[in-house]
């Protein structure tokens, strides 16, 4: 398989079962509807490293790792948390990799959106626990947050805004299958053709390595 090749679309309406999440396939495409949460580094150091709860039930759902631009309002029908979004992009996921088990094992996350991929202990927790990675291109905050239809509600409001936000999402992607529940990661095979092709280029130039 291409790294880059869409093998199937999926339309997953949050909370996504386990046998959804392990349908899923590196190079596959998803779009989400429902419900979206919004988690960063603080607000996990705060759940997992200083014992603090939330209130909202993750399991079978999708977080973002996002710190978003939004602005306080009146709380109406259109802002039922009192804040509208601004723009919601994705931050970088690597230096969250120590949370994704957590995440999974104590809250029952699914889906983990972000830019840059995870490690080999997240893809273990995917395959342990039936979870995925689904990648965003960086630099589309503009266009993600018109797939946001409000800021439904918001936890750990102390840390914002690496609070704890409840998305209310209406086609979110489509987005790519980076890293499955089988072992596949689209980052693994990009990195070995990325290796393959260096040492064709380097036998060609002539080059030895001690």
């Amino acid at each position: 398989m291409g790294v880059l090749t869409a093998m199937a679309h999926h339309e997953l309406s949050t909370p996504a079962s386990e046998a959804q999440i392990r349908a899923l396939r590196v190079g596959d495409t998803v779009t989400l509807q429902h419900t979206l949460y919004g988690i960063r580094d603080a607000t996990q150091i705060h759940m997992f490293d200083r014992a603090r709860r939330t209130r909202f039930d993750l399991r079978g759902h999708a977080v973002i790792h996002t710190a978003p631009n939004v602005r306080r309002v009146e709380a109406d029908e259109r802002n039922p948390a009192g804040y509208a979004p601004v723009c919601i992009g994705t931050t970088t996921s690597d230096r969250m990799e120590r949370f994704t088990r957590p995440l999974m094992q104590q809250y029952g996350v699914r889906m983990i959106v972000g830019k840059g991929g995870l490690r080999d202990d997240s893809l273990r927790a995917f395959a342990e626990f039936g979870g995925a990675y689904l990648a965003i291109v960086g630099g589309t905050a503009a266009l993600e947050s018109t797939w946001i239809e409000a800021i439904e509600d918001v936890d750990l409001d102390d840390l914002n805004p690496e609070s704890l936000w409840k998305f209310r999402v209406r086609d979110f992607g489509p987005l790519l299958v980076g890293m499955d529940s089988h072992g596949g990661s689209l980052y693994d095979e990009v990195r070995g053709q990325v290796r393959d092709r260096r040492e064709q280029v380097l036998q060609r130039l002539g080059v030895t390595r001690s």
